[in-house]
């Protein structure tokens, strides 16, 4: 696979999401033993990006990667969250909590699932509206002091946010939701930070091009749900969506938003036909296409599309492709 640099370090061009391996999607194709095996597979195909947080399964995610990197994996990059919480693995039960004392309580946490030293990267996974950024971020940065965390990042951050943060300490990358039917972090109008996966709306604001911005000031930019939490393969229906699966609340996977939305993946699909690609990998192709520093992690857990995903990095658009992609309409339905 081809590699691009986090922070001086080649990592595979294709990261790997593994939320969904203990979260939010349907608790009946959950397995743990082929999970791990999966993430090992990814490292043999050069997916040396790996991401997962607290939150994802409240603890269950850390400990599944902490599994895979067991007898050591020294080129392989981990990240890790903190700054949301919930009482029990369910996504409607979660709360934005970035005390200090959270944010260091947490490391510890996620150091001793993980089974790792140190953390090569530790993201504010939300902004908490009731502590101050620079308290939450001080914090993190203590830890990198005391040699637990390597480098620091954010995530669902405004440009205002990633710059007051950035004078405590560099952030080193900003994770955002990125799609062909999600664009607001390249400065899309109307696109606004805030309202994530706890549905807290009361602190949205406007985000700017928080792309632009990471380039600017060398850190990467990584996109969450590239493949539009799978609509943009066209192999998601309503009628695969378990209840369980959180999917079947979100307004873009009602009926209605799915049909008036299947115009954006005909599109996808007919870019990646004229080079033999799957719609994933022209989905993940233009994200990779947004910049060299851009680094998607788009999540599976299935070793077929662990294998394609990780072909959109060898996968180049020509300009023409670019701006047909760049010209879709925006989805029917909001994110949440």
């Amino acid at each position: 696979m081809r590699t691009r640099e986090f922070a001086g370090t080649p990592v595979g061009a294709v990261g790997l999401g593994c939320m969904g391996m203990s979260w939010a999607y349907s608790a009946a194709e959950r397995d743990d033993d082929a999970s791990v095996a999966l993430i090992r597979q990814a490292f043999d195909l050069g997916v040396t990006f790996i991401d997962t947080a607290q939150i994802y399964g409240v603890g269950h995610n850390e400990t599944l990667v902490g599994r895979a990197l067991a007898g050591g994996r020294e080129d392989v990059v981990v990240a890790t969250k903190t700054g949301l919480v919930a009482d029990r693995p369910d996504p409607s039960a979660m709360r934005r909590l970035a005390t200090p004392e959270q944010v260091k309580a947490s490391a510890e946490e996620s150091l001793r699932r993980l089974g790792v030293d140190v953390i090569d990267l530790y993201y504010l996974h939300r902004v908490d509206p009731q502590v101050p950024l620079a308290e939450s971020y001080g914090a993190m940065a203590e830890l990198v002091a005391e040699g637990k965390v390597k480098r620091l990042g954010l995530s669902e951050v405004t440009v205002a946010q990633a710059a007051e943060a950035h004078v405590i300490h560099p952030v080193a990358a900003i994770q955002s939701e990125l799609s062909l039917w999600t664009r607001d972090a390249l400065g899309a109008p109307g696109g606004t930070a805030g309202a994530g996966a706890d549905q807290d709306t009361s602190v949205a604001t406007e985000i700017g091009d928080v792309v632009g911005w990471c380039r600017e000031n060398g850190a990467a930019f990584v996109p969450f749900s590239p493949l539009g939490r799978g609509f943009l393969t066209g192999t998601v229906t309503s009628a695969d969506l378990a209840d369980d699966d959180f999917r079947s609340r979100n307004p873009r996977f009602q009926e209605e938003a799915m049909k008036a939305n299947q115009r954006i993946v005909d599109a996808v699909r007919a870019v990646a036909a004229r080079h033999g690609a799957t719609p994933a990998q022209a989905a993940i192709a233009w994200t990779l296409a947004q910049g060299d520093h851009v680094l998607p992690i788009p999540g599976t857990k299935k070793e077929k599309y662990l294998r394609e995903n990780a072909g959109a990095a060898d996968l180049d658009l020509t300009a023409a492709d670019l701006a047909e992609l760049d010209a879709l309409p925006a989805p029917a339905g909001g994110r949440y």
